[in-house]
């Protein structure tokens, strides 16, 4: 799959929808990107866009922005609830799909150098691209607000990073960094401004100075009041949401708003989620809560309830939900989009794949399937009552298999195509032979590895399969036996797939790894 890169630059516009249509209109126009959502608050005066692209086509989408924020916003006229020192006040780029940090941190640069280049604006690097330690912290950077600017870029100490250090009233500065992905997320109090920024105080990790840190790692957070909806909110930012979880920001800010006798009436995230994090939070309230949920989609539905994210608006996981947005053509066509009847005319084609393997997946990933309908047929029936408990702890496992088997059915015909695809590589000269043997045994081990995974995954549902047979409902008798035989004829597919392409692999260390776990086949 291609390189993705995610960019959220924050404008300070949230009330001009003609400025605000004009930035995504110059984003969404420029080739390779792809604008995914576009946040305006009125009363922070502050729009954040999110969009996608390669490395290169991102940095071309973030300067057009800039041009035409340029054009249109006046910082020496604004005024707005959220802390901001410049036009475009923050421009961070994070990494999505196969590009690493160091890639967004170049991002970050190309961008900085040639904004203060073109726009004569002064830019500072923060994050993982920050120069120095002062600088990693963006309210660090942006202490004291565009107010302060003009005698802060007077300062040897603060001189910025590209650009001169001369204030430029109509735009301030900005900062930009790559960064992880950082979830903006505000939970509606009905109280004050006053007393939803003292509970900030409380849970961010600044808390209220060095005396009196906060309770929660990683989390950024002031109390501001929304005039448009006449409620108060805690606005945090979530920096590193597996340090802190979404749910722990706002069971925290529950159990102080409590304390203080005030109503939290739900939460509001801003731009867009990954998936993780609201799954996290799913197996938080499922725990809790002792619920028994398999399927995505109930998952974030639980979530949008139990966090009232959509009490401001509707809260649509298809717009709102980072891998949901971004697709490659529903994956560039994989095989498990297809029909069942066109899958099974591309198996019967003349092409080496999908072959075997991919069978071999299918077949497992239905067995691991019909593993799960027979639990489901016996949870929550009257007559088998007393084995709730026991389909509770059966059906996870064959649900979760049966989704991960079937992503190998795609994976394992990748891998073949890799492998053929070096075999067709030059070999005219030293260099290009080795070149083509190194690519060549990297796609053979591939080659092993998808049907090695399938095998030990499979190997896991035994156990399962033989208490299922002895548990389940006695009317799901010939599905089970189906189910044993459809993982007993993947796991046989898979074996074979292995030992095809084993003896061609010439790493001893990485054929006696394989060889050594067969025996629990």
């Amino acid at each position: 799959m291609s390189k993705l890169v995610e960019c959220v630059p924050n404008f300070s516009e949230g009330n001009n929808k003609e400025v605000i249509d004009e930035i995504a209109k110059a984003i969404s126009q420029t080739e390779g990107c792809m604008l995914l959502d576009v946040d305006a608050g009125p009363s922070t005066n502050r729009t954040v866009y999110t969009f996608v692209g390669s490395p290169e086509d991102i940095i071309e989408g973030a300067l057009n922005a800039a041009r035409t924020a340029f054009q249109h916003i006046d910082m020496a006229k604004h005024k707005g609830e959220h802390p901001r020192m410049g036009a475009l006040d923050v421009c961070p780029f994070i990494p999505v799909r196969n590009v690493t940090m160091e890639e967004c941190v170049q991002c970050a640069n190309l961008f900085g150098k040639r904004l203060a280049g073109e726009l004569h604006v002064p830019v500072y690097l923060y994050g993982k691209a920050a120069l120095k330690e002062s600088r990693i912290s963006l309210p660090a950077i942006r202490a004291g607000e565009y107010e302060a600017l003009p005698e802060k870029l007077k300062n040897p100490e603060w001189a910025p990073d590209f650009g001169s250090a001369t204030f430029v009233p109509r735009w301030g500065a900005t900062a930009t960094g790559a960064r992880t992905f950082l979830i903006a997320y505000n939970i509606n109090l009905l109280c004050t401004k006053e007393l939803a920024h003292r509970i900030a105080l409380n849970i961010r990790e600044q808390g209220r100075g060095k005396d009196q840190p906060g309770r929660l790692k990683q989390v950024q957070g002031m109390g501001w009041y929304l005039d448009e909806e006449n409620i108060a909110q805690v606005s945090a930012n979530l920096l590193d949401f597996e340090t802190t979880p979404l749910h722990t920001v706002y069971e925290e800010v529950c159990k102080d708003a409590q304390d203080l006798n005030l109503p939290v009436v739900g939460s509001q995230l801003v731009g867009l989620v990954p998936k993780k994090a609201m799954l996290d939070a799913a197996e938080y309230y499922i725990n809790k809560e002792n619920l028994f949920i398999l399927e995505e989609e109930h998952k974030i539905r639980l979530v949008i309830n139990r966090l009232g994210l959509d009490s401001l608006s509707p809260f649509n996981p298809k717009e709102r939900i980072i891998e949901d947005m971004v697709q490659d053509g529903k994956e560039s066509g994989c095989l498990i989009s297809l029909p069942l009847h066109t899958f099974v005319q591309k198996v019967g084609a003349r092409s080496a794949a999908p072959g075997g393997g991919s069978v071999a997946a299918a077949m497992s990933s239905l067995g691991a399937a019909l593993g799960c309908m027979v639990g489901l047929m016996t949870y929550g029936k009257r007559q088998f009552e007393d084995l709730d408990p026991v389909m509770r702890r059966l059906i996870p496992p064959f649900h979760q298999a049966m989704k991960e088997l079937l992503v190998l059915v795609d994976t394992d015909s990748l891998a073949f195509s890799s492998y053929m695809a070096a075999m067709k590589l030059p070999k005219n000269t030293p260099e290009e032979k080795e070149r083509r043997t190194a690519a060549m045994q990297l796609g053979l081990k591939s080659a092993v590895g998808v049907p090695f995974s399938l095998a030990e995954k499979v190997h896991s549902l035994w156990p399962l399969l033989k208490e299922m047979a002895l548990q389940g409902n006695i009317a799901c008798k010939s599905d089970i036996q189906v189910a044993a035989k459809a993982l007993e004829a993947g796991v046989f597919g898979a074996y074979f797939n292995v030992v095809t392409n084993l003896k061609d692999i010439t790493d001893e260390g990485f054929k006696q790894k394989v060889q050594g776990k067969f025996p629990t086949f």
